[in-house]
């Protein structure tokens, strides 16, 4: 895994194809990813390949052929990838991280969000790999913010209480390990439903249509690609100095309610937005959301980590 290794490609040129052994450089630094089919995975997993770590994601339903398929809730085959692999860092992005799901499926949320990630902890630990567990700013109430990472969390749903049980679960059984609370997030999607931002496109589009557009709760949408680069930061940083640890808060810095950012989509697509309804009262619907549970980021800051 370390050093050289030789590597089959296929050269085709007109009227041939010839199977060539190539030596490749595999990097000595190694870098696991999990949810690495998600919008925020595939962001870490490039920018870790790109920055002379030598990579590797797993997913589940979408992981082939690119990434390894592994079931984070099968202990044994998180144990057997982690142990062959020998990561140096295990960036876990993995995570039901829509709200109203949570409350829906809430025993499969837990065991995904808090059981799994536990469990990751301490395979890491048993190999010596630093750990950096992806949670969320909803686990604060979003009543008094900006957020530090030692103000007392207080999630108001489900899904915020599951993200903060992981955090335990991964403290408790990786004291080396780091959590990275960050916001909602957009960047390159698959599909316009992998992003909470991306997804109202939709309403965006069809402006012969007016559409409710949430203009209370603030918002502040981060690029996956910055989230990337903090966590190869971070896990840099840790190689060189073990006291980088515990919990660390990153964000975009620009306030927005939903309905300012379809109307930004709008206006970036050449659209019009006079069919969107600024809706200015508390959503009603759903599992309930913090208002403004924006996070300081100074911690990260200071370190010299992180770029907008």
């Amino acid at each position: 895994m370390v050093g050289r290794e030789k590597e089959l490609s296929i050269h085709f040129v007109p009227g041939c194809c010839r199977l060539v052994e190539e030596e490749v450089n595999i990097p000595s630094r190694r870098a696991l990813v999990t949810g690495a089919t998600g919008l925020l995975g595939r962001a870490v997993y490039k920018e870790f390949q790109q920055n002379n770590w030598h990579a590797i994601g797993c997913g589940f339903r979408r992981a082939r052929p690119k990434f390894e398929q592994v079931n984070l809730l099968d202990s044994e085959a998180v144990h057997h990838i982690i142990h062959d692999f020998q990561p140096h860092v295990i960036v876990h992005c993995a995570a039901e991280r829509r709200p109203d799901v949570v409350e829906n499926q809430p025993d499969a949320a837990s065991q995904l969000n808090v059981d799994a990630s536990g469990n990751l902890a301490k395979e890491a630990a048993a190999v010596g790999a630093f750990l950096i567990y992806i949670s969320s700013d909803y686990v604060f109430d979003g009543t008094n913010p900006p957020y530090r990472e030692e103000d007392i969390p207080a999630p108001l749903n489900l899904y915020g209480k599951t993200k903060l049980e992981g955090e335990k679960a991964v403290l408790e059984n990786n004291l080396g390990a780091a959590v990275l609370r960050i916001p909602v997030l957009y960047g390159e999607v698959e599909k316009l439903e992998e992003s909470a931002v991306t997804v109202m496109f939709d309403k965006v589009q069809f402006s012969n249509k007016s559409a409710n557009m949430d203009h209370w709760q603030q918002r502040f949408p981060t690029h996956v690609k910055d989230v990337a680069t903090v966590c190869r930061q971070l896990a840099e940083k840790r190689m060189l100095d073990p006291s980088i640890k515990g919990t660390f808060h990153w964000s975009g810095n620009e306030q927005m309610t939903k309905y300012e950012m379809a109307c930004a989509i709008a206006d970036a697509f050449n659209l019009p937005s006079s069919h969107l309804r600024p809706i200015t009262d508390s959503p009603v619907l759903g599992a309930q959301r913090p208002r403004n549970a924006q996070l300081d980021c100074s911690k990260l800051e200071t370190l010299g980590i992180g770029q907008r």
